[in-house]
């Protein structure tokens, strides 16, 4: 029992910072008039501003990294190797077992 007030105590410690009601919601709306008074629409102009240029910019990133996944690999890559050697080396093909693996074989 004791142990379950203890946890009820801290959890209502905890929730001290939840969610603003409409009370605190007012009071910051009446601080932001005194503080900013006349400035408010230029500041509301700024920060809409503000929000459709980071829109913009994080559009942008996104077709760029479309136009990148959608582009086809380039192979130039593999145009600077040698031909592939598709005959066998002839030195190891003469070579008797006993030379590659040892007397033991």
């Amino acid at each position: 029992m004791i142990t379950t007030l203890a946890m009820t105590d801290t959890t209502t410690m905890l929730a001290l910072f939840g969610a603003p009601g409409w009370l605190e919601i007012v009071a910051l709306l009446m601080i932001g008039v005194l503080l900013f008074g006349r400035r408010l629409p230029e500041v509301g102009r700024n920060v809409g501003r503000s929000i459709v240029e980071f829109k913009r910019g994080l559009r942008g990133v996104a077709d760029e990294i479309d136009e990148q996944a959608a582009a086809p690999l380039e192979s130039d890559d593999q145009a600077d190797l040698p031909p592939a050697k598709v005959t066998p080396d002839p030195d190891a093909t003469s070579r008797s077992e006993e030379e590659r693996f040892g007397e033991d074989a």
